[in-house]
């Protein structure tokens, strides 16, 4: 074999050697992200609610409207707190402050946030005890997200996993795992988990960044060593084949 011959040998080998290399890498990391089945931006709501049962009067917001602290949301007038009211029996000075003698009170916004639902518009009745509206509060978004993994992928993940949110307007945010329930389907874990990103926390609960915007998580799993990836599809082809 001449010189020349030995050395188109000896680089063929080391270029045979750097693209296994690669590709093993990339295979491996693949091996470790795993993309969900279903994602979607989700608040921490709070019900708006009254305790006597009545007519709304008035409503002064509308689905998206943001609240503060304080605002007022509907007027509901209840005969049976006006009858309350002239017989002495309203005891809570709260209440007693925002109603009038005629059963009218005020229901007010208890946090800063977006009302997100009107369960009972102006003319309508309230249930005692029911619900009025859903108000999501701000700087309380959080990602809820489902992964249908196998036994041995559910072991790798854990609180503190790092996770890639895709907005609908292809924005990335950083987030992770703060979270995980799993329920097992057909020898699957579909584990839902909850993952926080500072990106969101700030947010007010409006336009992109609303309960129900969808958006695509990719989990990091955790790292089980450089070829592991490699070792675990080498053992799941050979159980396949039965050996």
């Amino acid at each position: 074999m001449t010189w020349a011959n030995r050395l188109k040998m000896t680089a063929g080998l080391l270029i045979v050697l750097v693209l296994v290399a690669a590709f093993t890498v990339v295979f491996n990391q693949r091996q470790q992200r795993v993309l969900s089945t279903s994602a979607a931006i989700v608040a921490e709501s709070y019900p708006v609610g009254t305790d006597y049962g009545g007519i709304v009067t008035r409503q002064y917001v509308e689905v998206g409207d943001e609240v503060a602290v304080g605002d007022p949301l509907f007027d509901v007038r209840s005969l049976h707190l006006q009858r309350d009211i002239a017989t002495g029996q309203v005891a809570d000075p709260a209440l007693a402050a925002g109603v009038s003698a005629d059963g009218t009170s005020t229901i007010a916004a208890t946090v800063d946030g977006t009302v997100r639902e009107i369960a009972v518009p102006q003319g309508g009745f309230a249930q005692a005890g029911g619900m009025l509206a859903t108000v999501d509060e701000n700087s309380s978004l959080f990602v809820e997200a489902e992964f249908q993994l196998s036994a041995r992928d559910y072991a790798r993940i854990a609180e503190g996993n790092d996770v890639e949110l895709l907005l609908p307007n292809q924005a990335l945010l950083e987030g992770a795992v703060v979270g995980i329930d799993v329920t097992t389907v057909e020898g699957q874990a579909l584990s839902t988990v909850r993952i926080e990103s500072r990106d969101l926390s700030d947010k007010s609960a409006t336009g992109m960044f609303q309960a129900g915007t969808p958006v695509q998580a990719t989990l990091q799993l955790r790292q089980d060593g450089p070829l592991a990836g490699v070792g675990d599809a080498v053992r799941d082809l050979l159980r396949k084949v039965g050996l």
